[in-house]
């Protein structure tokens, strides 16, 4: 078997941002890293956030920093990675991609302690960089420039202390001074030595000050002094003029600055009154704003709020005082930008990451701790409390959708659409959320109008060439025309010139400013200045088919004759040729006139034979056939589109112009193939299957460019994204007819009819894959499954160390009573007086997180929800700290319950010492009121955790602990019939299959087992010789099945055929029962056939098929919150072409941070029968002479190599 692995939805997580002019010019950019994704972004001036770029590296990007020379225009990215060397990236803004600018090996690849790459620091005049390990390493890198203005980096210097252990670390503003760097240390030497640990509780951590020195080309330890052991954090104190120089320590409770030869200043982190006193305040990320003559920080608590601290300092740079002022609250980050354009952009920890806008820079009255007031009592320092509140500072103005952390997926046709939908459980605590995700892009209705009766088409024309928005919408039915003019309000009008008696078959823009309206009996060609120039057809014919451009026009009559129109220079229509067809035209097209040209030259005529023939309107030839294409089906609707010629801009590369046919066939197969400039000759062939009408195709402008709208039984848009062609439905219902539309509400937006209704809508976010629909639940959720017959879910939901939701109900209610919703020291009148509304979602969780309660303390609930309505029909809170873990349905045999649910639940569970609780309980549940609540039939309790339940042969398999056992349903509770507690040691998921069961445990992965009904004994038969820590598991078929460990790797293991036979065909239970085991297990092996290293934690495996007559293959969705596919290929010679394909890639176009793809697919167990998509994928991005030299090797032309990629691609999805 062999497999190809293609991600759908990229990692939405972010692990670290930085900013800077990366594009050059006054705007600023965000470089975010989405584990092994480096994206930038940048926000529009309307406050979208857009991805320009998005780039797989193949590694593990685990810091980022910019840097800029002094004097220079844009900034560098410095990226630390697994790959053990340093990396410096330049953005091309001419092909929109990173360049490697440096890279320096320094080390081995992989996460490893004392491998730098974990830390980045840099000067901040640009002239150094520090890259450091979370042990014993540092590594200083000279950044200079050359004659011709080149960057250039100098060889390494060591700045290593063994022993040591590194949390923090940063340069140090001090101008043009020596560049300093501080790191946070502690040094475990002694405690390494000292048996007793009291060393390693005396262990003291020390602030550091590294000084290079450019004359002597060295670095040395300037200066050490120890700090609070709650430090976790540095952050840079401008210098050099614009500030006194020195370094924030951000500590526990504490933020302090420090400074060489300066009085530590320290100040007290206010905190929420609602804390436990036990709890501390840590600081997990900081921003800072600088101005020509002021700067602040703006610090986030792990709680989410965010603080702004500013220093007061004399002129010869004594800061005498620090001062940390409540700002706001929104959900922690990971990351915090603060942009010269008054963005802050907030990269969350966990769920949507947003983009907010600063309404002030918090200089009001609020909450404030200062080092000037700090008062130290006997238990410690005095602590300054203040109460959350809404946004008043910020204003959040765009989000980015975020999937992380993906805990469990289904995938199933739930609605009946034509696709199915992926249900995925996203996020943790008060942001959790059931996700639907469905692929196509998203759409935002803008208006929708009835009309007055059904309309069967609809156009959009400006009224002169130059004008930006369009003026008219022209609406046709059965019989008559309605024009609607575009204003404030679109409303009727009846002076336009357009003859509304009868219905229209095109309506334009001819020339610089005159309208063409062109219906059955004949053309109408309005003049701007109101004249009316009238052409009819001969005789009893009548005009069936239109295709036209700005100056040219040819229509079909009936009986299928051709008449062609240009207009001449003084304006007018001129009938230029005739042509008679062999039979009725079913469609045609005239491309659009190129830049420069007077005409187009090529005209496409689809027959009701079944044939597409391209017509030359040259005056050397006019309407002669140039070519020929037979297609499978007659056409339905052609469309000729232009590609620009561009050189690099947003696809990456040069590109001449071409000009594409799109053709709409009658069985629902979109054809797409190229016609040559000169020859008008056909090639390159491309077909999909779209849906079950045949496809209307329509042009739409898509971020200033041609895109192509085509309408089958879903609609779906065509257009050129970061180099790809792609071709995505939109999630939308069916439409009819279609026009791009613009006005100064809506600058590229579509309008369209469907039904009785015009619709005005616009697509977002392109280049996405899903659109999702979210659903928010209560905690964290962990499993979920469908109910067999019913259209609803079952979600387990659960919490460490949180409230209940009535509990916080109270809480909040008593702080609202309190402080009478007041902000910080000011009375709200409008909500004192409001209704209790108001006062009820004074603090929605979401903005600021659970309130905290200690770690033994569990909350958790069963759900049941309806997807369609979105509504949830029960929620059944546990009691008595029971979490619940696993749920699966079952159906006793010789009952008449019918299905019921089994939850595992345990009671009082601590992580530390291992898996210690006082019990656990299976609960079994039967649904009542036609499966929309659940009711309690009984409990029993186990002696440990039950963390996996599965059905098998009208029974229950539960695993507990190390144990397997079987359940009976009983009258008052479970009854053991059966068990096995051979397992090594946490018994984490069960398959069943036939009489075969597949257990999966937490560090050994598969175990397979066979239950003897004669005997009633269950005996393990086969197991893995490589122990794996297991996160999914799936059962493919008989004998194998599909694993995913915790370290980021997916893995099949298939048990030998003639070994599976022999265990089948065994008729006593001899073999199973006295064979040997083997390497202290059992007697059979499995074999490993796939191996691939995803690079992110797979925490739920499916096998489903996304679109109508695709390949059924296995999908993941993994903890950073991307979703992937493996689809098992059907041809050998598929094979042998993909995986010649990866190996040139692999050679021509090696990863951006230096990291080898082969090395990182096989970053724990060398890669198996897996080919790369993602590489593979990256094909078309690559320079025309380099896709050209690979397509030699392989004895193809680029085209059909991109035809290949997209082939597969459609398979999947």
């Amino acid at each position: 078997m062999y497999l190809y692995s293609l991600t759908l939805q990229r990692a939405t997580g972010v692990v670290c941002a930085t900013y800077g002019n990366f594009i050059g010019g006054k705007s600023q950019e965000i470089v975010v890293a989405r584990g092994k994704v480096l994206d930038l972004l940048r926000p529009e001036e309307n406050g979208k956030l857009q991805t320009i770029l998005s780039v797989e590296i193949f590694g593990c990007i685990r810091s980022l920093v910019q840097f800029r020379l002094t004097g220079s225009q844009k900034d560098y990215i410095v990226v630390g990675s697994d790959s053990g060397r340093i990396v410096i990236l330049e953005y091309n803004k001419e092909k929109n991609s990173f360049e490697k600018v440096h890279q320096e090996t320094f080390g081995k690849s992989g996460c490893r302690r004392i491998v730098p790459g974990q830390y980045l620091a840099v000067d901040p005049k640009g002239r150094a960089v520090m890259i450091g390990a979370c042990e014993k390493q540092k590594l200083v890198y000279v950044l200079n420039r050359d004659n011709a203005a080149r960057l250039t980096i100098s060889s390494p210097l060591e700045a290593h202390k063994s022993h040591t252990i590194v949390y923090s670390i940063t340069g140090v503003d001090c101008g043009f001074d020596n560049p300093m760097f501080a790191a946070i240390e502690l040094d475990y030497s002694e405690a390494d030595q000292d048996s007793t640990g009291q060393a390693a509780n005396e262990a003291q951590k020390h602030l550091t000050f590294y000084e290079l020195d450019l004359g002597l080309n060295h670095v040395v330890r300037k200066w050490s002094e120890p700090i609070d052991n709650g430090a976790n954090l540095l952050v840079t104190v401008p210098g050099g003029g614009d500030g006194p120089s020195g370094i924030l320590v951000c500590a526990e409770n504490f933020v302090i600055y420090k400074n060489q030869n300066h009085p530590d200043i320290r100040a007290v982190i206010p905190r929420r009154a609602d804390l436990p006193a036990e709890r501390g305040v840590l600081i997990v990320s900081a921003a800072t704003h600088r101005q020509k003559n002021m700067f602040f920080f703006l610090l986030q608590s792990e709680y989410g709020d965010i603080f702004k601290v500013t220093l007061e300092y004399t002129k010869d740079d004594q800061v005498i005082e620090v001062r940390i002022k409540y700002f706001d609250t929104i959900p922690v980050t990971s990351a915090m930008c603060v942009l010269k354009t008054g963005f802050l952009f907030a990269a969350s920890e966990f769920g949507n990451d947003a983009l907010y806008q600063f309404q002030s820079i918090g200089d009001d009255i609020d909450v404030e701790s200062s080092s000037s007031t700090l008062m130290e009592t006997e238990e410690g320092f005095q602590p300054v409390f203040f109460q959350p509140r809404k946004l008043k500072n910020i204003v959040q103005i765009d989000e980015i959708e975020s999937l992380m952390p993906i805990m469990d997926m289904k995938v199933t046709n739930l609605f009946e659409e034509e696709t199915p939908q992926i249900f995925a459980l996203c996020g943790r605590g008060a942001r959790s959320s059931l996700r639907i995700l469905r692929p196509g892009l998203a759409i935002t209705e803008m208006a929708v109008s009835q009309l007055p009766g059904v309309p069967s088409a609809v156009w959009t024309v400006k009224k002169s060439v130059n004008d930006e928005f369009d003026a008219y919408i022209v609406v046709s039915f059965a019989n008559a025309t309605l024009v609607l003019s575009i204003g404030e309000t679109v409303e009727e009008v009846s002076d336009s010139g357009f003859l509304d008696t009868t219905p229209s078959l095109a309506v334009s823009l001819l020339g610089e400013d005159s309208l063409m309206q062109v219906h059955p009996n004949g053309i109408r060609h309005i003049r701007a200045d109101g004249r009316i120039n009238e052409w009819k057809t001969p005789g009893k014919k009548t005009i069936v088919k239109v295709g036209c451009n700005r100056m040219q026009v040819v229509i079909a009559l009936s009986g299928g004759e051709l008449i062609y129109f240009e207009m001449d220079l003084t304006g007018q229509l001129m009938e230029v040729e005739k042509r008679e067809m062999s039979g009725d035209v079913a469609c045609l097209d005239i491309a659009p006139v190129p830049e420069g040209r007077q005409r187009s030259r090529f005209l496409a005529v689809g027959s009701y034979d079944s044939t597409i023939r391209i017509l030359s309107l040259d005056p050397d030839d006019c309407m002669q056939i140039l070519s020929v294409q037979a297609v499978s089906s007659p056409p339905e609707a052609l469309l000729l589109l232009e590609v620009q010629a561009s050189t690099g801009g947003e696809d990456g590369a040069d590109r001449p112009a071409s000009v594409f046919l799109n053709a709409g066939l009658q069985n629902g197969v979109l054809l797409r193939t190229e016609v040559d400039m000169v020859t008008g000759q056909l090639s390159d062939t491309r077909t999909r299957f779209l849906g079950l009408r045949a496809p209307k195709l329509f042009s739409a402008l898509v971020r200033g460019r041609r895109a192509m709208l085509c309408l089958s039984s879903r609609p779906w848009l065509g257009y050129i994204h970061q180099g790809h062609f792609l071709l995505t439905p939109l999630s939308y219902e069916t439409l009819e007819y279609a026009a791009s539309f613009a006005s100064d509400q809506c600058a590229e937006g579509v309008v369209a009819v469907a039904g009785d209704a015009l619709r005005i809508f616009t697509i977002e976010r392109l280049g996405e894959t899903f659109n999702q629909t979210v659903m928010p639940l209560r905690y964290t959720p962990r499993k979920f499954i469908m109910h067999p017959h019913k259209k609803s879910l079952i979600i387990l939901e659960t919490d460490q160390g949180a409230f209940s939701a009535e509990e916080r109900e109270m809480a909040k209610k008593e702080c609202v009573d309190a402080t009478g919703v007041r902000e910080n020291g000011k009375m709200d009148i409008d909500q004192e007086n409001g209704d209790d509304e108001d006062r009820e979602d004074a603090f929605p969780d979401e903005q600021f997180g659970c309130p905290k309660a200690e770690s033994k303390k569990w909350v958790s609930c069963i759900r049941v929800l309806d997807p369609k309505t979105a509504e949830t029909t029960c929620l059944m809170a546990l009691q008595d700290n029971e979490a619940a873990f696993s749920i699966c349905s079952v159906t006793f045999h010789d009952k008449d319950l019918g299905t019921l649910v089994a939850v595992g639940t345990a009671k009082d569970l601590q992580f530390w010492p291992r898996r210690c609780s006082s019990g656990g309980f299976i609960h079994i549940y039967k649904f009542v009121e036609d499966g929309k609540t659940l009711d309690l039939v009984h409990k029993t309790p186990v002696d440990g955790v039950p963390t996996a339940l599965c059905p098998f042969q009208g029974r229950l398999l539960v695993g507990v602990g190390q144990i397997l056992r079987i359940y009976d349903l009983g009258k008052r509770k479970l009854l053991r019939k059966c068990e096995n507690k051979n397992f090594p040691n946490t018994i984490v998921s069960i398959h069943t299959y036939g009489d075969r069961i597949y257990v999966g445990d937490i560090q050994e992965s598969f175990h397979y087992v066979k239950y003897r009904r004669d005997e009633n004994q269950l005996y393990a038969f086969a197991d893995d010789s490589s122990p794996r820590w297991l996160t999914a598991t799936l059962h493919i078929d008989f004998d194998t099945m599909a694993g995913a460990d915790k370290f980021g790797n997916i893995y099949f293991v298939r048990l030998p055929h003639d070994v599976s036979e022999e265990i089948e065909d065994d008729p006593t239970g001899g073999r199973i029962k006295w064979e040997l085991g083997k390497l202290n297990g059992a007697p059979n092996k499995f074999e490993e056939i796939i191996q691939f290293h995803v690079g992110d934690v797979v925490t739920c495996l499916q096998k489903a098929s996304l679109i109508p007559g695709g390949g059924e293959c296995v999908l993941y969705g993994t903890v950073m919150g991307s979703v992937g596919a493996l689809l098992p290929f059907t041809s050998r010679e598929d094979v042998d072409f993909f995986s010649h394909l990866e190996m040139h890639l692999r050679q021509e176009n090696p990863p951006l941070c230096g990291r080898d793809h082969m090395g990182y697919r096989s970053a724990y167990f060398p890669v198996k029968d897996v080919i790369d998509g993602d590489l593979c994928e990256q094909y078309p991005t690559l320079a025309p002479d380099m896709q050209r030299k690979i397509a030699d090797e392989l004895d193809r032309t680029p085209g059909e190599i991109l035809k290949k990629l997209e082939d597969i691609r459609n398979r999947i999805i």
